[in-house]
């Protein structure tokens, strides 16, 4: 979980309207101006998922698949390029100007950003620690818990009342991640315990925002507030990594995953915070949250396709229990009611005008459901190209035996 992933948290995770019913603090943030060029809402949507989802597989391929187990360096990368991009930005294009807007002092700066920054720079790096040791899959499963974790936050330093009913409804989410949990082939409990570290340490920063920056002269737009949270992120981050890891890190390191290969990954990293600026406010608080759903429903697959993770029946049972959960305490029953009462208009209208493209789309839905009841069926999905080959290489064997002895 990089700065860019993040931001999925100021990256990602796009906050929510305040029209939203919820108690659940959120970044006090304010909708960036409208782009001059403005596209269809669906272009900063597709743009959104594809950045976000590019921003995770890569720092888990970088981090794993590459050999580069350094995160906090990697996150430290991050943050000091997002921190030269952000000042890049603000004196060449008018994408900063909400920090003119913001009444940032130096006391404010100490007692607020500063902190807060602590816990952003904690829950980078425990995310990142977590791409050691547990598939994206999983690690997707165990992030639907944050919504949990911020609602008990906010509980705990009084900026809500405690609620049964809200409880009630965050208990889905909960059961539905202990179920994953026991379907989980590959669980390893140092992993588990770096995420949730993880998913603390963000809900107590979301938390603080709440508390600390909730007045109008501090609202910022996703990029404003990481043009004043990374610089402080990338001193602490590194500090820390200056303990932990470099010490261990050589140049070979760095050479054998390639220069040009962090640089991209920096770059898709902070590319990120850009297309977050451009989405909110070109779409619904409900499209944004179920795109995030679909976001994280993508990133089990892409995992299972790209590393062969496999992943059982008994996952996907709990982890849609979670999904579920977490949209309904996101959005609320009607919310939910009405988006669906419109999509279904919308539905209909679409297939008067265009019936032939219509049965298209319902026979490819078809498809794409049938496999993943078949999927679901079996023991666990996704396949292991080693031992594919290693198979392959004993059936050879054993044909040649065949063939000698006769």
């Amino acid at each position: 979980m990089s700065a860019g992933e993040e931001k999925e948290r100021i990256s990602g995770d796009i906050p929510r309207s305040e029209a939203t019913s919820s108690l659940q603090p959120m970044e006090v943030f304010e909708k960036a101006p409208a782009p001059v060029v403005a596209y269809h809402p669906a272009v900063y949507v597709v743009a959104w998922i594809t950045m976000s989802s590019s921003v995770i597989l890569f720092n888990k391929w970088i981090l794993d698949t590459a050999g580069f187990r350094f995160p906090i360096i990697l996150t430290t990368w991050h943050l000091a390029f997002g921190t030269l991009m952000t000042q890049i930005l603000a004196r060449t294009t008018t994408l900063l100007d909400g920090r003119k807007k913001v009444k940032m002092t130096g006391r404010v700066y100490l007692r607020a950003i500063m902190p807060i920054g602590l816990f952003f720079s904690l829950s980078l790096i425990c995310g990142n620690l977590t791409y050691l040791y547990l598939s994206v899959a999983f690690i997707q499963m165990l992030k639907a818990t944050t919504p949990v974790a911020v609602l008990l936050c906010s509980w705990v330093m009084g900026l809500a009342q405690p609620n049964l009913k809200v409880l009630f409804n965050i208990s889905f989410i909960v059961a539905g991640v202990i179920i994953a949990s026991f379907g989980e082939i590959k669980f390893v409990l140092i992993g588990v315990l770096f995420q949730l570290g993880g998913v603390v340490f963000e809900a107590i920063r979301l938390t603080l925002v709440q508390s600390l920056l909730s007045s109008a002269e501090y609202k910022m737009d996703p990029l404003v507030s990481f043009y004043y949270f990374a610089p402080v992120c990338a001193i602490m981050n590194g500090l820390v990594s200056l303990v932990f890891e470099v010490p261990y890190i050589h140049m070979s390191d760095i050479a054998r995953v390639g220069y040009l290969t962090l640089l991209a990954n920096a770059m898709v990293a902070f590319g990120l915070n850009v297309c977050v600026v451009f989405l909110i406010g070109r779409t619904s608080a409900v499209v944004m949250t179920l795109c995030g759903v679909l976001k994280d429903i993508l990133l089990v697959f892409a995992s299972i396709m790209i590393w062969g993770t496999p992943v059982s029946a008994l996952q996907y049972f709990g982890y849609s229990i979670a999904l579920g959960g977490m949209v309904y305490y996101k959005l609320g029953a009607e919310s939910i009611k009405s988006f669906f009462s419109e999509l279904a208009r919308q539905w209909a209208e679409y297939g008067a005008k265009h019936p032939v493209q219509r049965k298209v789309v319902i026979f490819g839905l078809g498809i794409l459901t049938l496999f993943a009841i078949l999927g679901g069926l079996a023991p666990t999905v996704g396949y292991d190209p080693g031992q594919m080959v290693m198979d392959g290489s004993k059936l050879w064997t054993s044909k040649e035996h065949t063939t000698n002895g006769s």
